[in-house]
């Protein structure tokens, strides 16, 4: 190996090990090795940004807008409602919802199309009084399945299209993916619709209409003159029993004490933090006479304010009796008050790449900007006791917020979250769905069939989508992905240099020495698992920027057409099945699902082998070597 090829080996296997640790955000990590990279002098400085401009960048752009459309304007409630069967039994329900989901992801971005479904998906389960988990993971697994059929479908599809038309091949077409993607799709879907879901962990709901998201972490306040004070801990606990809550924390002071002795006496002014479910609370707080505890910490000047606001709320959510009109309160509020009886309680799920990542509800001012507060948190396989207010949101976290629809419609559209119920915070304009589906459908048709490069005819889909008002100019920059975003255009110079330096080759012939030994479909099929395994645990389209290179060098070694090679990589990139971290559908559902990292695999590894021993044979018919 010369110098080079060293360099680009560390900086890659640096950057990898980031991604795999997840320390930090892949954005970030790309960036890092891209400018790595250009110290280093192996990309110039001059063409540091130039993966920006890709083509591949710019479509990905484009898709994100139009598939913001698609949700607003309710075009795909439409197309649910007609193919998903209002009566059936679980197995069609579930293969209905799957079917749907890919047939979507098709065309848009995949996480879009899981957040349009999952509504419906855990309305279907409440209705077959099953657990939401087994819907929602065959749903994950078909919005997955559904990338791999078109260019569009999902990132690593532009990815390799770029390395093929860098290799001097021209670049993939519209459905140059479907004969194979398509293939995959319908036997991943018939799989996970009618058997893969009886594989999946029952994770029980609790009784009730609601289902299970874990229990919630919430601060209780012991207000003055209520009956816990001056109790011992071990007697506030046992009120607790019936509600089927726990203290796990307390806080007095500037003192945080987690898992208090029983003995501690309580005193008015103490924090408990209890673990409860959502149908318990009120029970918690009457019973043993506490009130929730602010999300932001308040000052001197507005205690008399933060007073009346918390006697709203318990009035409104948590009091036995709802206020009657006219009291001395409602005149003293004047509009506030009567605010206060369209109040919503609501739990959102934070999706993947939301901007909540690793916000507090302390550094988003909650209260203070959105009007909303910030109830309780849940987060499914590992359990925290600091200050709800200070505690780092997650993406998959379910949060409990309370506030006006309006308030809540803002805040979920701008920290990308997703209502885990009918969703009632969009309002559509008339023909708007129509139009959202005709500049669609145009941009697909023209992209297909060469009449515009598919960067250009997205381009201007979106641009149709902002002219229509279809996506509020205020909303556009919103609606993109921009850690996706990053992440591509930082590494498409590193794959770059991957292949100018040689490295590609090096790693590629080692492959085929060391497992494929000079057998080409041997080697397609290593390429492939390989690809899978490692997007398992890495962003789907960092995978495809790394192994693309790889691919080529190793068709190019056994002399062999590098299509099947590239469309190995592209399949494998997107069908991540093992862990909730490959990719962003499964971190979506872990939450809500109520699952922890070790339940994807039961469905995941026969969801892995079944696309392996399809893609395989499809390769070689539509691209023989």
């Amino acid at each position: 190996m010369n110098l080079s090829q060293v360099f680009i080996s560390v900086i890659i296997l640096v950057t990898m090990f980031f991604f795999l640790w997840g320390k930090f955000r892949h954005d970030v990590v790309a960036l890092g090795a891209l400018l790595a990279g250009v110290f280093s002098g192996l990309i110039p400085g001059d063409d540091a940004f130039a993966g920006f401009g890709h083509p591949a960048v710019i479509t990905v752009i484009a898709v994100l807008i139009l598939s913001r459309g698609l949700q607003t304007t309710g075009a795909v409630d439409v197309l649910a409602r007609k193919i998903l069967p209002a009566e059936a039994g679980p197995g069609l329900s579930i293969l209905a919802l799957t079917g749907l989901a890919a047939l979507l992801s098709g065309f848009m971005n995949n996480v879009g199309a899981l957040a349009l479904l999952m509504p419906a998906a855990l309305q279907t389960a409440e209705k077959q009084e099953l657990p939401p988990g087994k819907i929602l993971m065959p749903l994950a697994f078909g919005s997955i399945l559904g990338g791999t059929a078109t260019l569009i479908g999902t990132p690593p599809n532009l990815i390799i299209s770029g390395f093929r038309d860098r290799a001097g091949l021209g670049a993939f077409s519209m459905f140059d993916f479907t004969p194979v993607g398509a293939v995959v799709a319908i036997f991943g879907v018939l799989f996970v619709g009618l058997l893969g879901w009886r594989l999946v962990p029952k994770r029980e709901r609790t009784e009730g209409s609601g289902f299970e998201t874990g229990a919630y972490l919430s601060e209780v306040r012991i207000p003055e003159g209520s009956s816990s004070a001056g109790k011992r801990l071990r007697e506030v606990e046992a009120m607790l029993d019936d509600a089927d809550a726990q203290i796990v924390g307390m806080v007095r002071g500037d003192v945080h004490v987690v898992a208090p002795k029983p003995g501690y006496a309580l005193r008015e002014g103490d924090i408990l933090v209890i673990e409860a479910d959502p149908e318990s609370l009120a029970s918690v707080l009457s019973s043993a006479g506490l009130r929730l505890e602010e999300d932001v910490s308040p000052g001197e000047e507005e205690k008399k304010a933060e007073e009346r606001r918390r006697q709203s709320f318990e009035m409104y959510r948590f009091s036995p009796e709802r206020p009657g009109s006219g009291n001395k309160e409602r005149e003293e509020e004047g509009e506030e008050r009567e605010e206060s009886d369209e109040m919503l309680v609501r739990e959102l799920v934070a999706l993947p790449g939301s901007p909540l990542s690793g916000l507090s509800a302390t550094d988003l001012r909650l209260r203070t900007r959105y009007g909303i507060n910030l109830l309780a948190l849940s987060r499914k396989g590992a359990r925290s006791v600091n200050r709800l207010r200070t505690t780092a949101i997650r993406p998959g976290d379910v949060l409990l917020v309370q506030g006006p629809p309006e308030a809540l419609s803002a805040f979920a559209s701008e920290y990308d979250c997703l209502p885990l119920a009918s969703r009632d915070i969009r309002v559509p304009k008339k023909g708007e769905a129509l139009a959202a589906s005709l500049v669609m459908g145009a941009s697909v048709l023209f992209a297909a069939l060469g009449i515009l490069p598919a960067a250009v005819s997205f381009s201007a889909g979106a641009l149709a989508f902002v002219l229509l008002r279809i996506v509020p100019l205020g909303s556009v920059y919103a609606a993109v992905d921009w850690p996706v975003v990053v992440l591509l255009g930082a590494m498409l110079p590193l794959a770059g240099a991957m292949a100018d330096t040689g490295t590609a080759d090096l790693i590629a012939n080692f492959l085929l020495a060391s497992v494929a030994r000079g057998n080409p479909v041997v080697g397609l099929a290593a390429i492939l698992a390989g690809t899978m395994i490692l997007t398992d645990f890495m962003n789907n389209a960092a995978t495809a920027a790394v192994m693309g290179p790889i691919a080529v060098s190793a068709a190019a070694g056994l002399g062999v057409n590098p299509d099947a090679f590239l469309m190995a990589v592209a399949i494998g990139a997107s069908c991540a099945f093992l862990t909730p971290i490959g990719h962003q559908n499964n971190t979506l559902i872990l939450g809500p699902g109520g699952f922890s990292f070790g339940d994807y695999w039961k469905m995941g590894l026969p969801t892995d082998l079944l696309v392996i021993a399809v893609s395989v044979p499809m390769l070689l018919l539509v691209w023989p070597l």
